[in-house]
């Protein structure tokens, strides 16, 4: 099945007695257990409505297994510490997600877990290898630079060594981009971005082979972290449109992006979509569309990145991503407050940064807030 249909049939759980076209929601947090060969709990990750997300997640990505949780940072918490423990090592890429270096630098050293920051690119990766290392972390496009690295030499390097790979995939989404198709071990979604996509729920997953699940789901079952039937069921509902709404948040964001790239008041518009960004052409065999997602660093010299956020109308200030409301935020102060100033100056994340995640609006009706804003 194409993905735009695999997004409204997979996964769904059939109930014969109603026959209806949804999956029924099930509150139960305790089920019977007799004549079954095994019990249903949702902290074990293993209810129908979490099953029924988990399977509509595997057609997409073309996993065999995976494990929902309650938050992107417990999936990736969760798979990390999976394969990575005291005395191993972990490679981890310097411009992940805020949350995900944070995790790193705030607590593997009490973990007694070793780790190293690498440049977006293949050739770096291989570089930080130690004889310890288990685990490579990766995203492409990465957030909030949007850079890209090559994703099947770092899986065919990985698998030479005997590395387990895991990538964060929210801003591609599997509509854009399948990197366990490409030999990844591991993908982790932000759920509460784009398979959530109405900035209402809060949710995470991790989808692989179906060992390496288990693995996951083993340790998962002692951290928690599960979510409850009627999340799995909006998440479920909210799945079916991922397709629609990803490419046309896709078409809009390539839009914004020329036009910011052409306006004079615009330094440098960091989006895999324009021809001259460093990675379009790997962006371009790898992704089956450039995403929604693009940061710009407006020219100070003629207007303030404060000013232009106070000055836009429709598009509001607010973080996280991937819903279908266009929003702008400063990586600074937000997803990436958590890093201190040398860090993110060390990483290329400047103060005058603006991360937009593009909604589904009509695209003249934000062009046309941009150039009132940037007047």
């Amino acid at each position: 099945m194409k993905k735009e249909t695999q997004c409204v049939h997979s996964g769904t759980v059939r109930d014969e007695t109603t026959r209806g076209i949804n999956s029924p929601i099930y509150t139960s947090s305790a089920f019977e257990y007799l004549d079954r060969d095994e019990v249903l709990y949702p902290r074990y990750f293993n209810t129908p409505n979490q099953e029924a997300v988990v399977r509509k997640i595997c057609a997409l990505e073309g996993a065999e297994d995976g494990v929902l949780f309650s938050s992107g940072m417990a999936a990736i918490s969760t798979s990390i510490l999976a394969f990575a423990g005291a005395g191993d090592h972990v490679i981890m890429l310097d411009d992940l997600y805020g949350g995900s270096h944070a995790f790193a630098t705030n607590e593997f050293q009490r973990l007694g877990i070793e780790y190293s920051f690498t440049r977006t690119d293949d050739l770096s990766v291989r570089e930080a290898l130690k004889k310890n290392t288990t685990v490579v972390v990766i995203e492409s496009p990465t957030n909030p630079l949007l850079n890209i690295i090559d994703i099947r030499k770092v899986a065919l390097f990985a698998r030479n060594h005997n590395l387990i790979t895991i990538i964060d995939n929210t801003f591609a989404s599997p509509v854009n981009q399948t990197p366990f198709r490409l030999g990844i071990d591991i993908v982790i979604h932000s759920g509460t971005k784009y398979l959530g996509g109405h900035s209402d729920i809060c949710c995470g997953i991790a989808v692989s082979a179906k060992e390496k699940a288990s693995r996951i789901r083993s340790l998962a079952k002692h951290l928690g972290g599960s979510l409850n039937a009627m999340t799995c069921y909006l998440l479920e509902r909210s799945l079916k449109t991922l397709a629609i709404r990803v490419q046309r948040q896709t078409e809009n964001a390539g839009q914004i992006a020329r036009y910011l790239n052409a306006h004079p008041s615009v330094r440098k518009v960091n989006y895999p979509g324009l021809d001259r960004f460093d990675g379009h052409q790997i962006a371009k065999n790898q992704m089956e569309g450039f995403g929604a997602m693009l940061s710009f660093e407006p020219d100070e010299s003629k207007i303030s990145a404060t000013r232009i956020i106070k000055r836009l109308q429709l598009i509001k200030p607010a973080v996280s991503l991937g819903g279908v409301d266009t929003t702008i935020c400063s990586p600074a102060v937000t997803s990436h407050s958590k890093i201190s100033a040398e860090e993110r100056q060390r990483v290329g994340i400047s103060d005058a940064l603006l991360r937009l995640s593009v909604g589904i609006e009509q695209i003249d009706d934000l062009i046309s807030d941009f150039r009132q804003a940037l007047e």
